[in-house]
């Protein structure tokens, strides 16, 4: 038998993705300890905070499966997103809701916290709230499925950052975390548009356009600080330096380096080889090891000890489980295609 020929990993984007899971797990763990108010990392956020609207960038640039046979399409991205979605969010609730029944205090702020509108009021689950993103990301590849289907109708995508914008103006009023939905769109095209643009311009032309554009990004965010929080839909500064600072910080950082043909830097290349399992299995550990601190009546907060164990731990645990998570398809999304089988 015939071996078909595998195309080689990018490792521009694996590179990229490996560098965001990696600033996300440092944040969920600084949030953790109570550092997220400190100055370096209020620096450190404000020059970063398009790492999460990277995702949706990187699925346009590399996408080419938003058309075809619609029940077939909406079923393929329910398995590979739902499903991961629904199984960890119960395995994050059972690590909260057995420590909230039988071991913590009644009257303990976490145990206060709960509350019943948390179903439908936002996509997180409690003890795995990153979540959100594969909720949002399925609804927003099952727009742009439809959208494509209807000729002149992505011209409409142009406007989408603003319907996120006012909607976080109205107080963010759709259930389930569904506002940032619209800007995800955007930054989906946004990929599939600045491809079409890096072939046409070659090398030569996407270095200097992308220099230009990265020059554009640290004078805009140097001039006016601003930061959009995408699990909350959350537009701090305004809205064209933010929309102008993500267009050209995602475009000119994946430009420079898809022309400078990076090279593989192997484990967090490897980290953002396998994304989605640090994605979805970190944080149940965090809320896992912070609960049984919380059960020994010692907080988190201000502990660098806590801090550097939870960062050793998390990376470990997470490296340990990639070849064990990804075989099973509902843990990991990676359902076998048809021409697979």
């Amino acid at each position: 038998m015939t071996e078909m020929r595998q195309k080689p990993r990018n490792h521009t984007f694996d590179l990229l993705c490996g560098l965001c899971i990696i600033r996300m797990i440092v944040l969920h763990v600084t949030e953790a300890c109570g550092f997220a108010n400190e100055g370096w990392w209020v620096e450190v956020m404000e020059w970063t905070y398009y790492f999460m609207s990277f995702f949706f960038f990187k699925a346009g640039y590399f996408n080419k499966t938003i058309s075809g046979n619609s029940r077939q399409y909406c079923i393929d991205k329910a398995k590979r997103l739902l499903v991961p979605y629904v199984v960890w969010g119960l395995i994050g609730n059972l690590v909260v809701f057995s420590f909230a029944l039988f071991i913590l205090d009644p009257k303990s702020a976490v145990v206060k916290a709960l509350s019943w509108d948390h179903v439908y009021k936002t996509s997180s689950f409690y003890g795995n709230g990153p979540l959100w993103f594969l909720f949002s990301f399925f609804w927003a590849y099952i727009c742009m499925h439809f959208i494509s289907k209807v000729r002149g109708l992505r011209w409409l995508v142009l406007g989408f950052p603003l319907i996120s914008w006012w909607l976080y103006t109205m107080d963010n009023p759709l259930w389930l975390s569904l506002n940032n939905v619209f800007f995800g769109i955007f930054l989906f095209f946004l990929g599939r548009v600045w491809r079409w643009v890096m072939e046409r311009l070659k090398r030569r032309n996407t270095i200097i356009v992308s220099l230009l554009m990265l020059g554009v990004f640290v004078w805009l965010n140097a001039t006016w600080p601003c930061r959009y929080t995408m699990s909350s839909n959350a537009w701090s500064g305004e809205w064209w330096v933010i929309l102008i600072s993500t267009v050209t910080s995602l475009c000119s950082l994946s430009g420079l380096l898809l022309s400078l043909h990076t090279p593989r830097i192997p484990l967090v290349n490897y980290i953002g080889e396998h994304s989605m399992v640090f994605f979805v299995a970190h944080y149940p550990i965090l809320v896992l090891y912070k609960l049984i601190r919380t059960a020994n009546v010692r907080s988190l907060r201000g502990h660098w000890d806590d801090y550097t164990i939870l960062l050793l731990v998390l990376f470990g645990v997470c490296l340990l489980l990639v070849p064990y998570v990804e075989r099973v398809p509902w843990l990991s999304g990676r359902w076998k295609k048809k021409s697979e089988k």
